[in-house]
Formats: structure tokens, C-alpha cells, sequence
């Protein structure tokens, strides 16, 4: 079987990359919940970027991170930043726009005075206060978690996922990539824009112009449209020929990246371009990359060759609904 190259890549590198990187198979562990919490509803449980309470006619989205001790070792302030974005990339892959940020910080006061610099300064990129928290200074290792609370006027969920849906991808591609952790930064770059970009996806859900999202995390790009589709366990075939990558990073690098602005979306036929229209109206790149199948397996395509990536009737991500 030809085994075609984009990029300087075979397509049995990149599988073989995106199977074994740690941003992948590091998220099998989040199966464990199962045994605490029931899991067959994603909206309102886990799953999904983060979960739907209820309050009267609002639905309110909520959702936590904690970040890598390492990355937070090399640089508390960027932690701050990252803490921050990720909490609101997760409210915005639900429909929702951010409404405040509470924080959980213990260690020495050097590192989490840095942390806290990081996170008033994505708060304020972000147009979302920082509301509270816990502060605990004290020498030793330092652990930081974040969490943040939205409201979602329409709700984009992994459950909505069908047969026949467009496959979006949308992303700043203006940055650079880090040299000591997977990271894709466009801080400086969207620092000026990020509260409006956030916000995009609110709008898109509040229009019915998509159903479903989620935010390229550190998955990465591929090992995060796995974790979109997993809960239905359906398949795609993914096009790498149009798949958006910023100019002059590696192809490799991208596909097994965080970046600060990236979101899988999927949608009816009937509105993906009104939806991409969205985007690109807001300057963001948005390009349809493949289609829901009724199959169980994502397939990687380049120019006439195709490889199976994962194939859900054997292979799980998080392992949540296994």
C-alpha cells in the first residue's frame, strides 16, 4: 500500500505520532471516573469541555483545569496565562461566554505572586474577572488549578454529534511554537482581540450555525477531534491536504500541539458555510477538513492514501463511555 507523504511526513508517521504522544494517551486515566460518576449524559457530566447546571432557563457552563507542575516549574507567569485560557476555551467549546474565574493556588510566594501576574493579565485579555479563590503560600511544590463559570445561550455539546455533519476546524494561526513545551502561542499576537475571538463561538451557538465543539487542547489537534467523536463512537475521514497548520511550523509539531485558539466544530450541511462565514467575518481561519461517518473509524486522507487513526470498536481515548 502507497504510503503517502505531506508535508515531509508519511501518513504511518503521523498515526504512529499521534497514538504515542503523551497529550493522547495520558487521557485514558479520566476513564477512572466511571466509577464515580455516571457518565452516559455529557451535557450535564463528564466529557465534554465542561458541564451544563441547570438554574431556571439558563444554562450554566462549568468547568477546571490544573496545570502540569513542570510547565508551571518553567514559567508561573505563562501558567497563569495558560490557566486562564484554557478555563475559557472550555466555556467557549460549550456555546457559552465566560462569566468569571476562581483560582486554587499553594507554594512559595515567588511562584504564585508570578502565577497570579499571569492570570490578571489573561483576565483582562480575556474581558473576564477573576472572582475569588484560594491562596496558600507555603515552601515546596506548587500546584495550580483553575475553574470558570459561563453562560451558554445554545449549547454546543458532544452529544449532539450525527452521521452527515461538517467537521470544521477554526483557529488564529498567527504565533509561534514554544521550544520547551507542546505549546502554540499567539499571546502577543491576540492579545488584543482574544475577548471578541472568544466569543465567536457563543454567537455561532446562539445562531444554530453549529451543534457541537470542542477546543484543541493538549491532545492536540487529531487526539482532540477523537475525544469530540467518542461519545458517539463515530467515525470521519479528516483531509491533512486542507487541514489548516500555521506557516512554517512543522506539521508534526502542529498536529501534537496546544494552541491558544483552536476549536473543532461540527455542523449541518445546511449551515457550515454561514458558519464559516462566521469565523472568517471575525478574521479567523475556518475550513471544512472531512464529514461524520456512521462508522467507528477516523481516517487520516493525503492526496490518494488514507490510514486509520483510531477505530472506536477497539480503541478509546478517555475511556469514559468504554
Amino acid at each position: 500500500m502507497a504510503n503517502e507523504e505531506i508535508r515531509g511526513y508519511t501518513l504511518d508517521e503521523i498515526v504512529d505520532a499521534v497514538r504515542s504522544y503523551a497529550g493522547v494517551s495520558g487521557k485514558r486515566p479520566i476513564g477512572a471516573v466511571r466509577r464515580a460518576i455516571d457518565t452516559s449524559d455529557p451535557v450535564h457530566g463528564p466529557g465534554d469541555d465542561g458541564a451544563i447546571v441547570e438554574i431556571g432557563d439558563r444554562s450554566v457552563v462549568v468547568c477546571g483545569e490544573a496545570l502540569s507542575p513542570p510547565f508551571v516549574e518553567a514559567d508561573p507567569y505563562g501558567a497563569g496565562i495558560a490557566a486562564v485560557l484554557a478555563n475559557v476555551n472550555d466555556v467557549a467549546a460549550m456555546g457559552g461566554i465566560p462569566l468569571g474565574i476562581v483560582n486554587t493556588l499553594v507554594g512559595p510566594a515567588e511562584v504564585t505572586g508570578e502565577v497570579m501576574r499571569g492570570m490578571v493579565d489573561a483576565a483582562e485579555m480575556y474581558a473576564v474577572p477573576l472572582v475569588g479563590g484560594h491562596l496558600t503560600e507555603r515552601d515546596g511544590p506548587t500546584s495550580v488549578s483553575a475553574f470558570a463559570v459561563g453562560d451558554s445561550p445554545n449549547v454546543l455539546s458532544m452529544a449532539n454529534v450525527a452521521p452527515g455533519q461538517v467537521i470544521l476546524l477554526a483557529a488564529f494561526l498567527d504565533g509561534t511554537m514554544r521550544d520547551d513545551f507542546p505549546f502554540f502561542r499567539s499571546i502577543e499576537e491576540q492579545r488584543h482581540r482574544f475577548a471578541a475571538d472568544i466569543r465567536v463561538l457563543a454567537d455561532i451557538g446562539a445562531r444554530r450555525l453549529a451543534v457541537a465543539a470542542k477546543d484543541v487542547s493538549m491532545a492536540g489537534p487529531l487526539g482532540s477531534l477523537a475525544m469530540l467523536l467518542e461519545f458517539r463512537g463515530l467515525g470521519a475521514t479528516v483531509d491533512l491536504d486542507v487541514l489548516p497548520v500555521p506557516d512554517a511550523t512543522d506539521l508534526l509539531s502542529w498536529l501534537i500541539c496546544f494552541p491558544s485558539y483552536a476549536f473543532w466544530l461540527t455542523c449541518e450541511a445546511t449551515t457550515a458555510d454561514a458558519c464559516i462565514d462566521a469565523f472568517h467575518t471575525a478574521d479567523l481561519v475556518c475550513v471544512a477538513v472531512g464529514h461524520v461517518n456512521d462508522g467507528s473509524v477516523i481516517e487520516l486522507a493525503a492526496g490518494g492514501d488514507r490510514r486509520t487513526l483510531i477505530d472506536f470498536s477497539r480503541d478509546a481515548v478517555t475511556g469514559l463511555w468504554a
